[in-house]
């Protein structure tokens, strides 16, 4: 059973740094991609981040480019999102997510992803 489990969210200041982590385990981690999606209050879950199997192709929602950096420690069975100057805006909550298969047909389409987290609050103070 695949299991995917975020962690590193909590509450920061605008212009700060947060590390989030996904552990995942049930399957061979470095098989798959992985990507990041967010869900802010009353809003829908939209893409951040995604990273293929060998990380060597990288997806950012405009938004977060230059700000943010998705990575992967296929020995940790574990992906990561450095997320640098944060903005009040980028409060939600984050969720990680894997698909069935290698890699989706678009990176950004959550219904192409079928393994989630419990998600991990960010929360950026003005």
């Amino acid at each position: 059973q695949v299991q995917l489990v975020e962690s590193g969210g909590g509450l920061v200041q605008a212009g700060g740094s947060l590390r989030l982590s996904c552990a995942a385990s049930g399957r061979t981690f470095s098989n798959y991609a992985f990507g990041w999606f967010r869900q802010a209050p009353g809003k829908e879950r939209t893409f951040v981040a995604a990273i293929n199997w060998t990380g060597g192709q990288l997806r950012y929602e405009e938004s977060v480019k230059g700000r943010f950096t998705i990575s992967r420690d296929n020995a940790k069975n574990t992906v990561y999102l450095h997320m640098n100057s944060l903005k009040p805006e980028d409060t939600a909550v984050y969720y990680c997510a894997s698909p069935e298969r290698v890699t989706p047909d678009d990176w950004s389409d959550y219904v192409q992803y079928d393994y989630w987290g419990q998600g991990t609050q960010v929360t950026v103070s003005s």
